[in-house]
């Protein structure tokens, strides 16, 4: 199978300071997410095992307040190698297969003058996937995923840091992901998810607050790629998170600070029977409340059962 994974990489501290007398004073920030791993054929995927390393490496220069005006800041750079495992039953449940998966994220991070760590981040796990088999539509092939992802706070955390890895909070993320087969050698996959996000009640001590809550969160990966000679897919991927609530400190909510961003870049995937290579390249705009930059993630997936 080809299940697409989800990069967790929470900088709570460093956004905070990066935001602080430029977008809204103590302004929780939304975690980092899936903005830009999920690739070509997100939702193609069979019984049995898939095994992946993701190398996410990010650069932030610039953050947009809730105008959109962007003003420069210190480089805030993170590279993340995400470690995802996902197994599938021949067993169905409504008709489509399931099992769990679980996400390691080692990560590093430097902001700045704001200093840097390096550590696991937060686990990712879901106890229930559904696969279902293709379906088909006259000539329009397709495939979907349903997926219950959740974000357990074990990851590097310490109050008295500037720079952390961890969300200090339990986050619910399920997403949804369709991938058609419009023509021959064409593909597009949407994969849409939601983002829940739990109270800290023990921010860093540098902010002087007792509790602090993310806003609720819509976000969705989009492709669109063409297959060329020898298994090469070549095409285009975008993103965009919308913050659809206010984020809370000390139990009361921020106005004027939804977050938003964008992105959209080339990308290429090379299928080698049970591997497949990904590289993909992102550059961001429209963002409010948030850093804006670039990122390239590459990936190596593995599937031993694929036909």
């Amino acid at each position: 199978m080809t299940t697409a994974s989800g990069l967790f990489l929470f900088l709570l501290c460093t956004t905070c300071a990066l935001a602080r007398g430029q977008i809204s004073q103590f302004h929780p920030p939304e975690p980092g997410v899936n903005l830009g791993d999920t690739s070509f054929l997100d939702a193609v995927a069979g019984p049995g095992w898939m095994m992946e390393q993701i190398a996410d490496a990010s650069r932030s220069t610039q953050v947009a307040d809730s105008s959109g005006q962007t003003s420069a800041v210190p480089a805030n750079d993170a590279i993340v190698g995400l470690t995802h495992v996902a197994w599938f039953s021949q067993r169905q449940i409504l008709h489509a297969w399931f099992g769990p998966e679980v996400l390691l994220l080692p990560s590093y991070v430097h902001v700045g003058n704001q200093g840097s760590v390096a550590g696991l981040g937060d686990l990712i796990v879901s106890p229930l996937v559904l696969q279902w088999k293709e379906w088909k539509f006259g000539g329009t092939r397709m495939q979907q995923r349903l997926d219950f992802d959740f974000f357990l706070p074990t990851g590097q955390y310490q109050r008295t840091s500037a720079v952390n890895l961890s969300s200090h909070a339990f986050e619910a993320n399920p997403y949804y992901s369709v991938t058609i087969f419009p023509a021959n050698h064409w593909e597009t996959s949407w994969r849409v998810h939601y983002l829940w996000n739990g109270v800290n009640h023990a921010p860093p001590l540098g902010t002087g607050l007792r509790s602090t809550q993310a806003g609720q969160a819509v976000f969705f990966c989009s492709t669109l790629s063409h297959q060329l000679p020898h298994k090469i897919w070549f095409g285009a991927n975008a993103y965009f998170l919308k913050q659809i609530t206010n984020p809370s400190v000390n139990g009361v909510q921020l106005t004027d600070s939804p977050e938003q961003v964008g992105a959209i870049g080339p990308g290429a995937m090379w299928d080698l029977g049970h591997f497949n290579l990904y590289a993909n390249y992102y550059h961001e705009l429209g963002a409010l409340n948030r850093p804006e930059g670039n990122k390239l993630v590459l990936r190596v997936q593995w599937v031993p059962s694929k036909k």
